[in-house]
């Protein structure tokens, strides 16, 4: 609840009020404790005091009963006395419902939610692909490609037409770009097709979400309550924690600067908070420990829920201002070590010791400490955690899919878009390509045909040649020897009628010289 100007969720046990200063809120916390000791009723309870704040908030509904804020809570028994005992019934409590927008990024329990493969990123993608260093590097090389050549990296099938596209060029690439192993590209197109199967072809495509259409209030002034549905999401953690991490790197990137505000802009509640941490590059926890660090200038505050502090690391930890600690179990040594690591994150209270009070806790109690006007945190304090006025189960799907339609937003996210991209680029220049490629075949094959039909023409022009040549020189000796028979015997004629025998001879053999003058002659003309 709102009240006094503080964000009032627990009582101590000789019923003092414990809540945030608002202007502390961006400070950011921590709620922590075991499974059952009622870490999701106080999210509800910071969640609907935010709202009333007029504060937009973000939740992730891992086990789906976040979405009952939708609604107003039951009276029972139990409530009734809770109220009696926090002193409630005079403070304004009311059973009511929040401002609620349903999210999903399978697009099944809410408003589809995606996001673009260029503006998720080569070292976020990495990390959902689960590349090793030297693939990431690849991806890092193939996302500057596509920059170089202003092709749009939107959803799936363009990042694998991309890598297609680098891998077939991969010559003519590695004189700009370094040499690219075609075995590491097709490892990635591998991961690329498994991210696929689970859901990524739904999470990566247009219209990708304006994270400042979260900014909104609802009736009354209220802040939106954004949930995302995670049910199914939780089963891929890394997709999961990697898309929290994009968004909270969208809103640093995207929000201006503000300093200190009287109120956080927008609060953040990221449950399984473990998974964006699990097997983590270094790289990737710089990036969240940055993130973390700069985005309180925003006016953002980030609250991290998880069973044990021990889940976010030291340099994130350290900038948790406000701390509420749950109840945690200690069979092991293990388990004791973690215990007492919690306990000495708190500021000593001399009433009773943090160690034992942790080990002990109830439901819905916990160790908390805040931050007060100078921003130093407070003294450890035992608490009990206020009821919600929400609803504390989940809601019919009739009441989420009219909640889902009824939303400003949904005719802006529902419908899928395929714009022209790299992948219908490729593909068009592919076709252009082979287009090209078989014309220089025609091409070919058409001055090969012209080639082998002149060389045939010349053949049969110089056969044609070669036997003219052969007939003339058959007609000019059967010329020749006609002539030379003739005018052998014309001769020898001639003379041998007036030298008798010799005359003969004589005139036979001069008739054929004559007659070889004749023929040789001939050959020449």
């Amino acid at each position: 609840m709102f009240y006094e100007n503080k964000i009032w969720f627990a009582n101590t046990e000789d019923g003092s009020r414990i809540g945030m200063l608002p202007q502390m809120a961006n400070r950011h916390g921590l709620v922590a404790g075991a499974t059952g000791t009622g870490k999701t009723v106080t999210l509800k309870i910071l969640a609907e005091t935010f709202s009333e704040m007029g504060v937009p908030v973000f939740m992730a509904d891992v086990k789906g009963d976040i979405a009952g804020m939708m609604k107003a809570g039951e009276d029972s028994e139990d409530m009734q006395k809770r109220i009696e005992r926090f002193g409630l019934a005079d403070k304004n409590f009311k059973y009511q419902g929040y401002p609620v927008t349903f999210w999903d990024i399978y697009g099944e329990n809410g408003i589809p939610l995606r996001t673009t493969i260029s503006e998720m990123g080569p070292l976020l993608l990495a990390r959902i692909l689960d590349l090793n260093e030297l693939q990431s590097d690849i991806l890092s090389i193939v996302f500057k490609i596509a920059d170089d050549n202003d092709l749009l990296l939107i959803d799936t099938k363009d990042l694998k037409a991309m890598l297609n596209y680098v891998s077939a060029n991969n010559k003519e690439f590695a004189a700009l770009y370094g040499k690219m192993s075609p075995v590491s590209i097709a490892a990635i197109l591998r991961a690329v097709v498994a991210l696929e199967v689970a859901g990524g072809d739904k999470f990566f495509g247009e219209t990708a979400i304006d994270v400042k259409d979260w900014f909104t209030t609802g009736s009354e002034g209220k802040g939106m309550i954004t949930i995302l549905d995670s049910e199914s999401l939780i089963n891929n953690g890394r997709l999961y924690s990697t898309f929290l991490l994009w968004m909270l790197s969208e809103l640093f990137e995207t929000l201006p600067e503000v300093g200190d505000l009287d109120k956080p802009k927008m609060v953040f509640f990221f449950d399984e908070a473990h998974l964006l941490f699990k097997g983590a590059p270094q790289a990737l926890l710089d990036k969240i420990e940055q993130v973390v660090k700069l985005i309180r200038s925003k006016g953002v505050g980030v609250y991290f829920c998880t069973q044990n502090p021990r889940d976010i690391p030291d340099s994130v930890l350290a900038q948790l201002g406000n701390k509420i600690q749950h109840g945690l179990r200690a069979y092991t040594p293990s388990d004791q070590k973690a215990v007492k690591a919690a306990a000495q994150s708190f500021r000593e209270n001399p009433a009773f010791d943090t160690y034992e009070a942790i080990l002990n806790l109830g439901t819905a109690e916990a160790v908390v400490s805040v931050l007060d006007e100078d921003g130093i945190p407070t003294v450890a304090e035992k608490v009990f955690i206020l009821p919600p006025q929400s609803r504390m189960g989940s809601i019919s799907e009739s009441e989420r899919q009219s909640a889902i339609k009824g939303s400003v937003l949904y005719t802006k996210y529902a419908e899928y878009h395929d714009p022209d991209s790299a992948y219908e680029f490729l593909m068009r220049k592919g076709l252009e390509d082979e287009a090209a490629a078989e014309k220089a075949r025609e091409e070919a094959e058409a001055e090969k045909q012209r080639a082998k039909e002149e060389a045939a023409a010349e053949k049969a022009r110089a056969k044609e040649e070669a036997a003219a040549e052969r007939q003339k020189k058959r007609t000019a000796k059967t010329i020749g020897n006609s002539v030379v028979g003739t005018v052998g015997r014309e001769v020898g004629k001639t003379v041998g009628g007036k030298f008798g025998r010799f005359g003969k001879l004589l005139g036979g053999n001069l008739g054929a010289s004559l007659g070889r003058g004749i023929l040789s002659t001939l050959f020449k003309l």
